[in-house]
């Protein structure tokens, strides 16, 4: 299957904590970091995860944020360090593609953010995912 999702990190779940309706899956990214998803049950039944189970984590490059250092006191989990490697800008928007552990992403931002934060290539940043924006393959 081909999908139009940039950022695709493999991984392997660590735990699934489950809820009401949802659960959040915990990975350790091959680069070592960990990362949350936050799914629906019936997600983890169908996709058969537990603890080991290899995955991937996808995020559509809409929903990386980004931050010139590590954010405290926000309710966003998934932080993850990296450099910036290219920016590419419109009159509206920018893609700047991260370099992390283990893998690339590729945030979607607008242009003036861009500009505020002085991105450019080889410029520390730390792109910010809400848990609930992973989705979560199976090979």
């Amino acid at each position: 299957m081909t999908l139009s999702i940039r950022n695709q990190l493999p991984g392997t779940v660590t735990t699934v904590t489950p809820g009401e309706a949802m659960a959040t899956v915990r990975i350790r990214l091959d680069g070592g970091q960990d990362l949350t998803a936050a799914i629906t049950l019936e997600s983890i039944a169908e996709l058969g995860l537990t603890q080991g189970s290899p995955v991937r984590a996808l995020v559509k490059s809409t929903e990386v944020s980004l931050a010139t250092a590590p954010v405290q006191n926000v309710s966003i989990r998934n932080q993850l360090p990296g450099t910036v490697t290219a920016v590419a800008t419109g009159a509206a928007m920018a893609t700047v593609k991260i370099a992390v552990e283990g893998g690339v992403l590729t945030s979607a931002i607008t242009a003036e953010a861009a500009t505020d934060l002085a991105l450019v290539a080889g410029a520390p940043v730390v792109a910010l995912i809400k848990s609930t924006e992973v989705s979560l393959a199976t090979a």
